[in-house]
């Protein structure tokens, strides 16, 4: 379980960055930048885990306790900027606005991952980091229910790929429906799978 070690080693002011959306096929990278505030209670950090680890309810649950109890920025990197980047530096583009968000620089940051973004203050990149950081798994929380709760908006607009269930990921249902509708504007075009099914529909 992550714990708050890392955070207790640093003077001051702390933010964890994670992100969210880098694998799939369809959608925005999200990113989320997040401070505890000074009191937060001891009932929920026991229940905060990396978000691959709870379930869905557990982390909409948990989503909406951290805004009382944690300064949060969102940063979104656009399909048309993964395309024209590439999903690493869009993914660094979308820390750096969520770390903007919050407002006030932290004093340190520690990121999800094993590269950093450039950001205006001290950092370290921790592999795994939402397994072992508390601020981080928070982060990591926060940015897969923002996109999850982006990708089911973005479903009822673009049927047909099961994106509410699947959220862009690759799974057989998408694939399916990507060779039946061929992509969508919100598909990213330079992943193989997407560059396929446009070219089997020239």
């Amino acid at each position: 379980m992550p714990d708050l070690s890392l955070e207790l080693a640093v003077n001051g002011r702390v933010a964890g960055i994670d992100e969210a959306g880098r694998g799939p096929w369809a959608g925005p990278v999200v990113a989320a930048a997040l401070v505890f505030q000074p009191y937060v209670p001891t009932t929920l950090l026991q229940k905060i885990d990396d978000s691959k680890k709870l379930r869905p309810t557990v982390r909409a649950f948990l989503f909406e306790q951290l805004q009382e109890h944690a300064d949060i920025g969102i940063g979104i990197a656009s399909v048309a900027e993964i395309d024209n980047l590439n999903i690493l530096e869009a993914t660094m583009v979308a820390m750096q606005r969520a770390l903007f968000k919050i407002g006030n620089t932290p004093d340190f940051v520690l990121v999800d991952g094993n590269k950093l973004p450039d950001l205006p203050c001290p950092a370290r990149a921790i592999i795994r980091g939402d397994g072992l950081s508390l601020t981080i798994a928070a982060a990591s929380i926060v940015a897969k229910v923002t996109r999850d709760n982006l990708m089911i908006a973005l479903a009822a607009q673009h049927p047909g790929y099961g994106w509410e269930r699947n959220m862009g990921y690759g799974t057989a249902e998408h694939r399916e429906a990507l060779d039946v509708l061929g992509p969508s504007t919100v598909h990213r075009s330079n992943f193989a799978p997407v560059a396929r099914a446009a070219n089997l529909l020239k």
